[in-house]
């Protein structure tokens, strides 16, 4: 039997600033093991069998081109040694369009990879190397996952080539990319001007993009001089009927915005005017808490529409000891605001402030201070696996998940200030989003997890604690095993210092979700031991 686990939402209306007020509604289901049958464990999806759902994740040494490998559980037994695959790995050929394999590419390449796990969702996988082909293949050991590849090559003129493949454990995955010859590129030349005849004084880039922004070109730079530029694309861009060029400034720094043209890939001599996006602005304000007292280093930033439709953002900076900051910024396009950005830092009881500020065209705005609302704190009491006992030394860590609708992700983690204290209490201060909530007991306890998620509220008044239910760990057991190689081309040896983690993989409020139960660390022998939730 499975059931649906206790979880807190936090439900309220954001009008304006960071102050809220909320409204508690809790989701009956298990709040502790004592809720589940005699052989289930209370998970954050509900009760579950333990030793059920079980993805273990294995990195032997990527220094050593020995990258992740996943393996799935049926049972989980409290002796678990794991076998090694060979190293996965991606392979192939780069050609030049129209060549024999005598005309196979030999300049010096970047593969790119970005995806994720096949197994454990939310478990990223990224890797990267420039090397040069011999004789036009290449093959490199990677991670198993779902990945995103992107070819690109010294030679500027040639555009990026992308690709999609899966790898599965100790499998050999092609893929070939075949560059197109230069006689055929698509090109696309014009000049950057700030208004008329005038160019834009810092460096530039430009780079073509389909109608989902994936590139179509490399980044070129704009001659500063004279602002002109060439971009080169591949020949299915003269099917398009548009395509979209971006100028970003090189430096984060540089007090330009950055703007999207949609062009014909037909056409000639492309004349791109950033417009009348103002001189430079010199904001500043101060931060207080609600209590009028500053937020030190608190990190600050201003970004939205200019003037000639571009988008700028400015530097973040962070507030002194006195809450004061100033930036340096663009104005803001007439009839428009921007929105001042302010995250306090972790440990503070200020939260998280989104404001529209209208930045005129002057040489120096002194804004009102800005107060900030507090952070919600959630307070809750962590018992042994007995129920009756307070569990002291607790670690408990928010950790984001994803942002709620019309707020930003939250930018850390958040860690109660103290671990929980005699009495099993602890109290997080929380910016609005979606949390998983993770207590680590430092005996031989599992990890355990439950989410929250906070909603923004709007109120002139602190907000009033959130009391989560009691929460009660659980038991465990350990669970000890080697972690060997045992490939086709290897005989069976011990793979040390290799990283181990256990995860259940479930699905949590309807998606996919994978809750780290433990990890660590084979020994120079290859063995482990970890401790994972148990009746």
């Amino acid at each position: 039997m499975t059931r649906l686990t206790s979880f807190v939402l936090l439900t309220a209306a954001l009008v304006s600033g960071c102050g809220a007020s909320y409204e508690w509604e809790s989701f009956v289901g298990c709040r502790s093991d004592n809720d589940c049958d005699s052989d289930e464990v209370c998970f954050i999806d509900g009760c579950g069998d333990p030793g059920k759902n079980i993805v273990v994740e294995v990195v032997p040494n990527p220094r050593a081109g020995l990258h992740a490998q996943d393996f799935r559980v049926d049972e989980l037994r409290s002796q678990q040694n794991i076998e090694l695959y060979d190293p996965s790995v991606l392979k192939g050929q780069v050609r030049v369009q129209g060549m024999t394999s005598s005309g196979t590419y030999s300049a010096p390449i970047t593969l790119r990879m970005t995806g994720e796990s096949l197994l454990i969702p939310g478990v990223m996988r990224r890797h990267e190397s420039t090397f040069v082909p011999e004789n036009g293949g290449y093959s490199l050991p990677v991670g198993v996952g779902r990945y995103n590849v992107t070819l690109l090559t010294t030679d500027s003129e040639l555009p990026p080539l992308s690709g999609t493949r899966e790898v599965q454990p100790g499998h050999s995955v092609m893929l070939d990319f075949t560059l197109p010859v230069s006689s055929e590129l698509v090109r696309l030349s014009g000049t950057v001007m700030h208004q008329a005849e005038t160019t834009v004084d810092v460096e530039l880039e430009v780079q073509a993009l389909d109608e989902e922004l994936r590139p179509l070109s490399q980044r070129m730079r704009v001659t500063r001089d004279t602002g002109e530029f060439t971009l080169t694309l591949p020949p299915s861009a003269a099917e398009r009927p548009t395509v979209v060029l971006q100028v970003v400034p090189t430096s984060a720094l540089a007090l330009v915005p950055q703007k999207l043209f949609t062009v014909s890939p037909r056409q000639d001599k492309l004349a791109l005017v950033m417009g009348d996006y103002g001189e430079p602005v010199r904001f500043k304000s101060k931060v207080l808490n609600r209590d009028g007292q500053p937020v030190a280093q608190a990190s600050v930033s201003l970004q939205g529409k200019v003037g000639g439709g571009g988008q700028f953002r400015s530097q973040k900076v962070l507030t002194d000891a006195n809450g004061a900051f100033e930036l340096l910024t663009l104005p803001s396009e007439s009839g428009t605001e921007m929105m001042l950005s302010i995250v306090p830092p972790p440990g503070s009881n200020a939260g998280l402030t989104l404001k529209s500020v209208p930045v005129p065209r002057v040489s120096q705005v002194l804004w009102p201070d800005v107060t900030c609302g507090e952070r919600m704190k959630v307070r809750g009491t962590v018992l042994k696996p007995s129920g009756s006992q307070p569990a002291a030394g607790v670690q408990v860590v928010a950790e984001p998940l994803d942002e709620i609708p019309g707020w930003p992700r939250p930018s850390f983690s958040f860690e109660a200030a103290r671990t929980t204290d005699d009495s099993g209490r602890f109290e997080l201060a929380l910016d609005a989003g979606r949390y998983r909530l993770d207590f680590i007991p430092t005996e031989e306890l599992p990890r355990v997890s439950r989410i929250v998620t906070v909603w923004p509220g709007e109120g002139s008044s602190p907000n009033p604690p959130l009391e989560l239910s009691s929460f009660t760990l659980s038991k465990g057991r350990s669970v000890t095993g080697q972690v060997s190689f045992n490939g086709s081309n290897t005989a069976l040896s011990a793979a040390p210092y290799a990283s181990v983690r256990f995860f259940r993989v479930v699905d949590v409020e309807g998606r996919p979700s994978a809750l780290l139960l433990s990890q660590t660390l084979t020994d120079q022998n290859g063995g482990y031991s970890t401790t994972v939730p148990a009746r």
